[in-house]
């Protein structure tokens, strides 16, 4: 536990897809695939191969070109996923298959009609299906965030004595609170016998809004791997965003002492492919990578900014690879935004000047979202005429 890597597990390719009207083609995949692995991430989920024959071809051919990053090929607990799995990863340099089975009495019960007991050999006994095809295992629990963490523990134990080399612990409908995710992860970690033969993996989903919340809670009571998507795609309301829990880990790292390999001035690149491919729009006020993440229109706000931007900008645009803050002109800037504006338009207005403008702006302020460039220039031609003509 003393490394401070936490490894990226991107799943953009696999559970960002299950988000309606976002399927992907293989040449999308292969195309994003490369993408992510210029990003930095650690491990590609390319797909769940046995789903279809078009997620076979593409865990395949990704397989082929991916030359770093690990390549994960999802499965249910079933030999004929596991086979399908090992087969489409054939051609990888680093391949994973990422097999598993619900754990929580409601999986247990409602899903599968089954007993503890039954799961719990199950379990084991898909992990070492997979390992007579590779020897990277990762296991996931599914429903672990309402699983008992006695049972979890000695389902954890099970699967890796059968050879899992990561455990992944999902909050697969986003319930837990980050003290009860993090607690969770700190209780297998201390009543796990060997749990020192695998890493801890966290997959939070956002039904609550608490998925980067509660992986960081998983990070720092001792899982190793962080499971997230570009945007935080992913089904229902999504997953863990890859560009939030990466710029948490960044800004506190000192505090922290993690860190990862994620190249952050690509995430807002990284961002706008996988928008523009998937054909999903980012919402303006998203974190890291929204529209507005970098833009001020308050004018207690814009004053500040434009005195220090470490004011009320703790990340810098060009770190994660946007295009810069914007001053954005609206009923509820002030003076300070005003002159920047007419200054970066090539007017040297005047303190007085600016008083007399001001009240003009507001005039056009109030009858439109955002006040623009044109507007401006239209209000400094009639106001230096004005000047001149008195």
């Amino acid at each position: 536990m003393a490394d401070g890597k936490i490894h990226i597990f991107d799943t953009t390719l696999r559970d960002g897809e299950q988000v309606p009207g976002c399927k992907l083609n293989t040449k999308e995949k292969i195309e994003l695939a490369l993408a992510l692995e210029n990003l930095g991430v650690d491990i590609i989920e390319a797909g769940f191969p046995i789903s279809s024959p078009g997620d076979f071809e593409s865990v395949q051919e990704i397989s082929k070109v991916i030359k770093n990053t690990t390549v994960c090929g999802l499965s249910r607990a079933v030999l004929k996923d596991i086979e399908s799995a090992a087969a489409a990863l054939k051609h990888a340099k680093r391949p994973r298959i990422h097999t598993g089975i619900g754990t929580s009495d409601f999986h247990i019960k409602s899903k599968f009609n089954s007993t503890r007991e039954d799961i719990l050999e199950r379990a084991a006994q898909c992990v070492k299906w997979a390992k007579n095809f590779v020897d990277d295992v990762e296991f996931y629990a599914e429903d672990a965030g309402r699983t008992e963490n006695e049972y979890l523990a000695r389902v954890v134990e099970a699967v890796i004595a059968a050879g899992a080399t990561v455990v992944n612990i999902p909050d697969t409908t986003g319930y837990c609170l980050p003290h009860q995710y993090g607690e969770k992860i700190a209780y297998l970690i201390n009543n796990v016998p060997n749990i020192d033969k695998a890493i801890l993996s966290c997959h939070c989903h956002n039904d609550l809004g608490l998925a980067t919340a509660n992986s960081i809670a998983g990070v720092i009571a001792g899982a190793r791997q962080i499971e997230c998507t570009i945007n935080g795609l992913g089904e229902r309301a999504g997953n863990t965003s890859l560009e939030e829990v990466v710029m948490v880990l960044k800004q506190h790292q000192q505090t922290l002492g993690f860190y990862t390999g994620v190249n952050t001035t690509q995430l807002n690149p990284m961002s706008r492919l996988v928008s523009d491919t998937m054909r999903m729009p980012v919402q303006a006020n998203k974190a890291i990578v929204g529209a507005n993440a970098f833009s001020h229109s308050s004018g207690i706000h814009q004053d500040g900014f434009l005195k220090d931007a470490q004011t009320y900008e703790i990340i810098a645009p060009e770190e994660v690879g946007a295009d810069g803050s914007k001053i954005v002109l609206t009923a509820r800037s002030g003076r300070s935004a005003l002159a920047h504006r007419f200054q970066k338009l090539g007017h040297q207005f005047n303190r007085n000047d600016i008083d007399v403008l001001y009240t003009e702006f507001l005039k056009v302020a109030d009858s439109k979202k955002e006040v623009e460039d044109t507007d401006l220039r239209e209000l400094a031609t009639v106001y230096e005429a004005t000047v001149v003509s008195n």
